[in-house]
């Protein structure tokens, strides 16, 4: 019930799993969860990192702009907690799966969603995510022998969806895989 992606290069996870949850909410799936959305800024600053709450409009802005010369933690702690709390809200619908992400630094620390992904699996609820190689060992000491690893392909990610879910709705097909 606790599946993740770990892709190769900059945003692929999370165009990967954008495209899923566009895929399988356009399928009319139940879905609660978050994707991020990098927007690319000046040659001298990094990307502007926003939240996408998946079936709302609504998106929080996790960065902060510490500077050109800043080497901190661009996270905007306050963001984060916002759509975890967005997020946590949505469970009450029952929504048939969780997409989130990543399992991040703050998850690896005890904070941002991972108090969410506990949760969603307490009420039943499969929850996908991405992981980064830094935090492959964190994450797989929290999911205790019941995470998935899962290629960060769109056909093979449907199917672990249906198979998780049980949900027999269509699902639109996609003719290629997102690098």
């Amino acid at each position: 019930m606790l599946g993740y992606i770990s892709a190769h290069g900059r945003g692929t996870a999370d165009r990967v799993l954008a495209e899923l949850a566009s895929v399988l909410g356009a399928a009319g799936w139940p879905l609660a969860g978050v994707v991020q959305i990098n927007r690319e800024t000046t040659q001298d600053r990094p990307c502007d990192m926003d939240l996408h709450i998946i079936g709302h409009a609504q998106q929080v802005r996790i960065s902060q702009n510490l500077g050109p010369h800043a080497n901190g933690c661009r996270l905007d702690a306050h963001g984060l907690e916002t759509a975890v709390g967005l997020v946590a809200a949505a469970l009450h619908r029952g929504p048939a799966l969780l997409i989130l992400n990543k399992f991040g630094k703050a998850e690896t620390e005890g904070r941002g969603f991972r108090s969410v992904i506990g949760q969603a699996l307490s009420q039943g609820i499969p929850v996908l995510t991405a992981v980064r190689p830094a935090n492959i060992d964190a994450f797989l000491r929290f999911a205790d022998g019941m995470a998935d690893p899962l290629p960060a392909d769109i056909p093979a990610l449907q199917g672990w969806c249906r198979e998780q879910t049980g949900l027999a709705a269509p699902i639109v097909p996609v003719a290629h895989t997102i690098r």
